[in-house]
């Protein structure tokens, strides 16, 4: 199955865009499903570097492992899940619009299944990804405009 891919458009830098939504720490504060993230090491977050990231599907919770496979501030990065059933691979990208004070923000995900993942994904997280993204979107439309003013 293809990625799932979504863009929107905020008012404001690329720059700006790019440091919040790659900030590990904000991410359950537009995610509707993350529960809680924690950085796996002390390095700073470059290529390499790895977060422990727990959602709620369901009643459930899950956390799984993401590692930084691409760092190009403040354009594009890239991460992709090195365990659990389920394995997320994420990437974004900025791009400024008109004169640079607003970006256009794309997100791609796709996942992996392994054992039970393999059923998981069509039949439980793909629909719910579905389904959350556009609101997340919107969450973090409204974080980071808001916080312009």
């Amino acid at each position: 199955m293809p990625a799932i891919k979504q863009s929107i458009d905020i008012d404001r830098t690329p720059a700006d865009v790019f440091t919040y939504v790659t900030d590990p720490s904000h991410l359950p504060e537009w995610q509707e499903s993350a529960v809680s993230v924690r950085k796996v090491d002390d390095a700073p977050f470059e290529v390499g570097s790895k977060i422990a990231v727990t959602r709620r599907l369901g009643r459930r919770e899950f956390t799984t492992t993401m590692q930084v496979m691409e760092w190009e501030p403040p354009r594009r990065w890239h991460l992709h899940g090195v365990d659990g059933p389920v394995r997320s691979d994420v990437q974004g990208t900025v791009e400024p619009l008109g004169d640079g004070e607003r970006s256009r923000l794309t997100l791609s995900l796709d996942f992996e299944g392994r054992g039970l993942g393999k059923a998981l994904v069509p039949l439980v997280v793909r629909p719910q990804v579905r389904k959350e993204m556009p609101r997340d979107e919107r969450t973090l439309k409204g974080i980071l405009e808001g916080a312009s003013a």
